[in-house]
């Protein structure tokens, strides 16, 4: 059995179903983990969330920024926008199945037996893994209540930037959601920014720094599998390794196999507008 870690599909169905034939996956006996943004921008959504929910227990997938602002905007509480080509999901005759089993899915997943952790976007530099963990499970029970569309319709905005065990209510909610699904940058005192998605070479960065080289107090003690970035064209350190290479916008897929570290890439034509 083979562990096998992907980037962002944003709806592109085809080049994911090209990239696990390359890596010959076995969804008998292998294992597929996403790390979010399963729709939005490519032209197959609905292909996308019908196929990861069939695979049942043998995919893993995050809940990324695109899928959250799905789940809100088919409940009426932001605008769906034509650029991200979800329509034929709101229209689809298992739109409710599917959507009720998108809002079930995690913001941190753990592996049982490897030690990697994913998430969207990454974990707050300024979070322990218990803490991770504890914010994840918080948000993510309320998105499976009663309370969910509260919860979808306040999460939107930039604030707070920054963690201090004393927020509560939205507050909290929203600062946890930013952090797994939006971040990318933050200022050397820990502070989120919301705004700037360039790569870390670029020179009008200023003084952002990327969210994993921030110093911890504390370390992880898992390697955290992210996506979300796809300016950075992947990357890997000691701590982390984000996957979004961009296929959306005309860059390639990756896919990471976690035994060995073998990686497959697809290149793929522009779908974004």
């Amino acid at each position: 059995m083979s562990t096998y870690l992907v980037g962002d599909i944003q709806g592109c169905f085809d080049d994911l179903c090209d990239l696990l034939e390359q890596a010959k996956f076995n969804p008998q006996q292998d294992e597929l983990w996403l790390s979010g943004d399963l729709v939005a921008r490519g032209p197959k959504s609905l292909e996308t969330l019908r196929f990861v929910k069939e695979l049942g227990d043998r995919a893993t997938t995050v809940l990324g920024n695109h899928d959250l602002h799905l789940l809100a905007a088919a409940n009426g509480l932001a605008k769906v926008k034509n650029r991200d080509k979800v329509q034929p999901i709101l229209d689809a005759p298992d739109c409710e199945e599917l959507l009720e089993w998108l809002r079930r899915q995690p913001l941190l997943a753990e592996h049982p037996q490897h030690p990697l952790a994913m998430a969207h976007a990454g974990i707050s530099p300024q979070w322990d893994l218990t803490t991770a963990r504890q914010q994840a499970r918080e948000v993510e029970a309320c998105l499976r209540s009663d309370d969910y569309l509260w919860l979808l319709r306040n999460m939107y905005g930039n604030g707070p930037d920054y963690w201090t065990p004393d927020l509560s209510g939205i507050e909290q909610y929203r600062y946890t959601i930013n952090a797994f699904t939006r971040m990318r940058f933050c200022y050397p005192d820990g502070r989120l920014d919301m705004d700037c998605k360039l790569s870390p070479d670029h020179p009008e960065t200023g003084p952002l720094q990327p969210w994993f080289e921030l110093p911890r107090q504390q370390p992880l003690g898992k390697k955290v599998i992210f996506g979300h970035w796809a300016a950075l064209m992947g990357h890997e350190d000691q701590q982390v390794i984000g996957l979004d290479t961009g296929c959306v916008w005309g860059n390639s897929m990756t896919l990471l196999r976690w035994e060995d570290g073998a990686r497959f890439v697809k290149p793929c034509p522009v779908h974004a507008e």
